[in-house]
């Protein structure tokens, strides 16, 4: 700090250059150190990647060569023909209409389901209100092997086995408490006088529940729709129990099929990862797009003001 006189007032002069220098280190380290981490998580994606474009004989060069010499963009194609090969009609369009027809609906079954529940534990005083959030919350608890002959039981009985609907229509009954969880603690953020105003202009309760209230958790329904798309993309071991029919598998099992298929035979690894690369592609692009609303939704929702 520097003191100069100037007449009979003296005047106080702040240094600052210091503290904006040790501010501009401190934030170069943060990045570094994050794109370092960054740089570790993408390397196996990258070499997923890069094995993917690979000739067969140059699947195992040492040292590894992260840019194939030459590119073989046509793995991908002859990696679903094989599939195709193996599993007559079970071609990559198929494939991926099974996979989006299961994801897609099961995602906005979801939700829905979750949306409409949790309007209810946070919007609505009820009797018993908090016990029955808490019991939910306890479920949380609960592996999901336990549920899974039961569950399987039940939709034996109803002769649903081989079909889509265990995938989908089961979500219309579920969502996870956790989804219950976060969009709870996100809409108790909303002011209770938004809800007076609507009734005051005659708004009845799904006015409000479908005009206002949804509105205003659009960044925690976008990021609970991307862990939920998510969810259902990878589910493997749902599709696994429930579906018997080839035509019928979404990628993740399809992928798994053609991996115990080939082990017969050489294993192809480069198509392999096509295949791999094809099926985490789509994740990373929704999650690279729906970033902000993501991290916004999950810090957001996790605290009530």
């Amino acid at each position: 700090m520097t003191i100069t006189i100037e007449g009979t007032r003296v005047k106080k002069t702040s240094y600052t250059g210091g503290v904006n220098l040790r501010h501009i280190i401190s934030k170069a380290t943060i990045y570094l150190l994050l794109a370092v981490i960054s740089l570790f998580v993408l390397i196996p994606f990258a070499y997923m990647l890069s094995t993917s474009l690979k000739l067969e004989n140059q699947l195992f060069v040492y040292p590894v060569r992260w840019i194939p010499d030459p590119i073989v963009w046509k793995n991908y194609w002859q990696a679903f023909h094989e599939l195709g090969r193996i599993a007559p009609g079970l071609s990559f369009l198929r494939i991926i209409g099974n996979t989006l027809f299961i994801t897609v609906l099961a995602m906005v079954a979801e939700v829905v389901a979750v949306t409409l529940v949790a309007y209810g534990f946070s919007r609505f005083r009820f009797p018993g209100r908090n016990t029955l959030f808490s019991i939910m919350l306890a479920t949380m608890m609960l592996p999901g092997i336990i549920t899974l002959i039961p569950t399987f039981l039940i939709w034996r009985s109803l002769d649903l086995i081989d079909t889509y609907d265990p995938l989908v229509l089961g979500a219309w009954f579920g969502g996870g408490a956790w989804a219950v969880f976060l969009l709870r603690q996100f809409m108790l953020n909303i002011p209770k006088d938004y809800e007076d105003a609507a009734v005051i202009d005659g708004a009845n309760t799904f006015q409000i529940y479908y005009q206002i209230i949804l509105p205003l958790i659009k960044p925690a329904l976008l990021a609970l729709g991307v862990m939920i798309f998510q969810g259902n993309w990878n589910n493997f071991m749902g599709p696994l129990i429930y579906l018997n029919t080839t035509l019928k598998f979404p990628m993740v099992v399809a992928l798994k099929f053609f991996q115990e298929s080939i082990s017969k035979e050489a294993p192809k690894w480069h198509y392999m990862m096509a295949m791999s690369t094809v099926m985490a592609a789509p994740i990373l692009l929704l999650y690279f797009f729906a970033q902000r609303y993501f991290i916004e939704g999950l810090t957001i929702g996790g605290v009530k003001g």
